[in-house]
């Protein structure tokens, strides 16, 4: 009798502590966390953040952070009854180059089809943050900016777009469409347009931290200064998308990127490596992601402050060097961020995005020194 019962005992205890590994293995790999819709409970956590973790979920709704079954890796869904060009494996565009060589997606023109990727991305309802900066008489481009977004950006998708400025009072009000609105956050001016670049990095991880967390699935960092000319759909978001720099992307060797040389500095890549300069004008991704990054930017620039030096290209630089070594997963053509100085080559068959003609001498607080 008191075999049987241990023998019975020991069959319910290794049921037991199987289905609990089941459990663990579920919520590890099924959930995204809750403060950045990725992964919930992440592959490399022990126990006890386990327990941490399942904590702050208690209590919180799904719908209001991760969207589990919206967001598995590789799950496109589509409604039936859409209406759509079929697609052809044997034509296309043969004058550009549609993939990186880690196989990521190099986005242009005629390489998706909007319908199709509006249509997947809208029924997984992200929330969409735009986070930007109008400090001094940098808030003369908001209103275009914001007016142009809502023509152009990622339309009839829910969008926030976080100002930072030291002129809330400049912040103008334009109309806004359905699921789309403004937050404005106080930040310092500065003296030099190099500090307001640098602190982009710090100020941007603190409204994450502090707002954003809560209430984005994407962030997209975007300088002000420019104004959406054409679509800019879904066909971006990615973990991590990042944009080729308009005068880097044609036959430039990789020794001649403008990348940071000074093996002092942590933005420091020698001339032998590199794949693609990307601007620091226009980049996006998840939220848990472009944190990451946007974080990285901000560290790396202290440690070279207290090094006594400045990358070549603030934060640009710190951007780079992580996308060397953290490949993007869509690479954005220069569609993605074009500038009005420059004339429109033949491969470049939209401008999505374009930065303005500007006196920086006059709109930059050290005479654009």
């Amino acid at each position: 009798m008191q075999r049987n019962f241990s023998k019975t005992h020991v069959l319910l205890a290794a049921a037991f502590f199987v289905s609990l590994g089941l459990l663990y293995s579920y919520f590890r790999d099924s959930f995204s966390p809750i403060s950045f819709c990725q992964p919930c409970i992440q592959p490399d956590n022990d126990f006890n953040e386990l327990e941490k973790e399942m904590e702050q979920i208690k209590g919180i709704k799904h719908s209001e952070h991760c969207k589990k079954d919206s967001w598995k890796i590789g799950e496109l869904l589509m409604q039936s009854g859409l209406k759509y060009a079929q697609p052809s494996t044997q034509t296309g565009r043969t004058d550009i180059n549609a993939v990186t060589n880690w196989n990521a997606p190099l986005v242009w023109e005629g390489t998706f089809d909007p319908v199709v990727i509006d249509a997947i991305y809208k029924k997984m309802d992200p929330r969409v943050a735009v986070v930007v900066f109008a400090v001094g008489k940098y808030t003369r481009f908001l209103k275009a900016f914001i007016e142009t977004g809502e023509k152009f950006f990622l339309v009839g998708f829910n969008v926030t777009y976080y100002i930072h400025t030291d002129r809330e009072n400049e912040v103008p009000k334009v109309a806004l469409g359905k699921g789309r609105k403004i937050t404005t956050v106080p930040v310092p001016s500065a003296n030099r347009w190099q500090d307001v670049v640098l602190g982009r990095m710090k100020w941007a991880t603190l409204t994450i931290e502090k707002t954003i967390r809560n209430e984005a699935d994407y962030l997209f960092m975007m300088d002000i200064d420019s104004v959406f000319y054409s679509r800019f759909g879904a066909e971006s978001l990615s973990r991590l998308s990042a944009v080729l720099h308009r005068g880097y992307y044609k036959n430039t060797p990789r020794e001649k990127f403008p990348y940071e040389r000074r093996p002092e500095s942590k933005a420091y890549i020698p001339a032998e490596e590199g794949d693609y300069y990307y601007t620091a004008a226009v980049w996006g991704g998840y939220l848990g992601d472009m944190y990451k990054l946007v974080k990285y930017c901000y560290e790396m620039s202290e440690e070279d402050t207290k090094n006594k030096i400045e990358a070549v290209w603030q934060e640009e630089s710190h951007l780079n060097k992580y996308l060397l070594y953290n490949k993007p997963t869509k690479v954005l053509s220069p569609e993605y961020l074009w500038s009005d100085y420059d004339k429109v080559p033949a491969d470049i068959k939209v401008v999505r995005i374009s930065q303005l003609v500007k006196n920086y001498a006059e709109v930059r607080p050290n005479g654009g020194n």
